[in-house]
């Protein structure tokens, strides 16, 4: 069985070419995916449904990563978030952790290692 079968992993990330590898990586682990270029699609994408596992880039058009996280610490929204970067920031990193992503990578990311993690979040879906 596939490591994210019945999964909805929502990837936003202005990169094309990162969208694409990072779709197709998890589809083929079995996972059902969606994308989003910008934070502002990323947020109504999250609204209308919830994902399972949300990857999400730091520097985005309209609305960063970031200001995706504040937003969704405010609401109250709780997700399983894999912040993805080229910022080596300490204090970049450590403010996306206190807001709630789970995980801070930097960029390039590895497909093996960015699917271990997304797989290795065992808590129940919010």
């Amino acid at each position: 069985m596939s490591r994210f079968a019945s999964r909805d992993i929502l990837i936003v990330d202005d990169d094309p070419d990162i969208l694409e590898a990072f779709a197709f990586a998890f589809r083929h682990e079995g996972a059902s995916v969606r994308t989003a270029t910008d934070g502002a699609s990323g947020l109504m994408a999250i609204r209308e449904r919830a994902p399972d596992r949300l990857v999400l880039d730091m520097m985005l058009p309209r609305s960063s990563g970031l200001f995706v996280l504040e937003k969704l610490h405010q609401d109250g929204v709780e997700l399983h978030v894999i912040m993805v970067t080229a910022n080596q920031g300490k204090r970049h990193r450590d403010f996306a952790l206190g807001l709630g992503a789970r995980a801070y990578l930097l960029k390039p990311v590895s497909l093996p290692r960015l699917l271990d993690l997304a797989a290795g979040m065992l808590c129940p879906s919010p």
